[in-house]
């Protein structure tokens, strides 16, 4: 039996999901090591660049959940209906492809860089933005409307899964934020070795993230369940 398009691009979904928070839990476990004042720092450097490379994930994971979600909708097998047509019209969903796609490039530039490309960082973080806004609008419409853009399938689930990723998209933000003294303190432990201020400097930055972080692990695991459950939807 043919499987159904709409099945495949469920699984993809479900593969950004796992590799997004499993991403983000190596990049937890390997945080500690960086501020393991017991350890030389060439043993954190290490640990450093571990972080670092498995941060890469979670960013595209992260990106390629907006094309792969629209994707999901255009193809919905129940019937939703926008104004009595498909979700999205195949122009639109390459649309949000091609926007993805561009996005995506600043984010592994900016990755990859470490800042010597500051194009991209304003090109990332701008979009960063720009989401949280536009986003967080549709998400509050979606919750608040009775049938939102002419949906007559009751998709508030929907609503509140936009709106977590929404949410894990500003704690990322929050993230980048406070790791922003990061970057020199670590040079200062690389050319002079630890100290105590160094040492409460690194400590600050990367504790600070865990609120950001811990967020991020809980709006992912209750978007994942809307999608699983989808309360309330009439399908």
């Amino acid at each position: 039996m043919e499987a159904h398009p709409h099945g495949w691009w469920v699984l993809l979904h479900l593969v950004l999901f796992v590799f997004w928070l499993g991403g983000d839990l190596g990049v937890f476990y390997s945080s500690r090591y960086v501020l393991r004042p017991d350890l030389p720092p060439a043993a954190r450097a290490t640990a450093l660049s571990i972080m670092g490379g498995l941060d890469l994930g979670p960013k595209v994971c992260l990106v390629l959940f907006l094309p792969s979600g629209v994707t999901l909708m255009a193809l919905e097998p129940h019937g939703a209906r926008l104004f009595g047509a498909p979700a999205f019209a195949a122009w639109q969903v390459a649309l949000v492809w091609a926007f993805a796609a561009c996005w995506l490039a600043a984010t592994v530039a900016d990755h990859r860089a470490h800042g010597r490309y500051p194009w991209a960082r304003r090109a990332d973080w701008t979009v960063r933005l720009l989401m949280v806004v536009a986003l967080a609008a549709v998400s509050a419409y979606t919750l608040a409307a009775d049938r939102p853009f002419g949906v007559t399938t009751d998709p508030r689930w929907l609503g509140g899964k936009l709106g977590l990723y929404t949410f894990a998209l500003a704690c990322g933000l929050g993230i980048r934020s406070t790791l922003r003294p990061f970057g020199p303190a670590f040079g200062s432990l690389m050319a002079d070795g630890s100290t105590a201020e160094v040492e409460r400097a690194l400590k600050r930055s990367v504790d600070g993230c865990l609120p950001y972080v811990c967020g991020i692990w809980a709006a992912l695991l209750a978007a994942a369940a809307l999608g699983v459950f989808k309360p309330g939807a009439d399908l």
